[in-house]
């Protein structure tokens, strides 16, 4: 059965918390479509964790990042998927911002999608299901369910702090969509985008 799971939380709450690629992409999100398209990515992203604490559990994400092909094509289409939404991000830098306060119309598969592929294209969220899921179950009772309870419980929690994170970006919407922000905005976040995309292929 799992146990501290008052460590779990906040030990996967501190993981949620720090900036990477999950994060770039909501603000991303946020910033172009609004919260409802921010949430369909959050919602890719938890539905991301969840295959992969399943996949860690049955031992598939072992096999995985221990077969150095697999875990290059899976490591390249990652980062394919960050470089991408980052050149999209730079080109969109030729069209007039939107007004303040009216995003683009989201689309909500697309940022389901684009929050999936990160999640999946990043085989340090594997390393991750692998490495931390068996320090909170015992060998006590059913191993696997337990762990696909905390792997529930992971994505929740990420989700809930995503959910507060795209909130706050949202709020600060009417700063950002002033035109020299939001250019300065669109720089920054396609140029992290890119970057980590290319870290991400590269296995750095």
């Amino acid at each position: 059965m799992p146990t501290h799971l008052a460590a779990f939380v906040v030990t996967t709450w501190l993981l949620a918390m720090l900036p990477g690629a999950g994060q770039a992409l909501m603000v991303r999100q946020t910033l172009a479509g609004g919260l409802r398209a921010a949430w369909a990515g959050i919602a890719g992203t938890a539905t991301g964790l969840l295959i992969w604490t399943t996949a860690a559990a049955a031992g598939l994400s072992a096999a995985i990042l221990a077969n150095p092909g697999a875990y290059a094509v899976l490591r390249a289409a990652g980062g394919a998927v960050l470089a991408i939404l980052g050149v999209s991000t730079l080109l969109s830098l030729r069209r007039t911002p939107p007004a303040a306060g009216s995003p683009q119309p989201p689309a909500r598969w697309g940022g389901y999608l684009a929050g999936l592929a990160t999640n999946l294209g990043n085989p340090k969220a594997g390393v991750f299901a692998i490495s931390l899921l068996p320090q909170f179950v015992t060998g006590d009772g059913p191993v696997l369910l337990s762990s696909l309870a905390l792997g529930g419980l992971w994505a929740s929690v990420t989700a809930c702090w995503y959910v507060m994170f795209t909130w706050a970006v949202n709020r600060g919407r009417s700063f950002a969509s002033r035109p020299a922000v939001h250019r300065r905005v669109q720089v920054v976040t396609g140029g992290v985008l890119v970057v980590l995309g290319v870290a991400v292929a590269a296995g750095v």
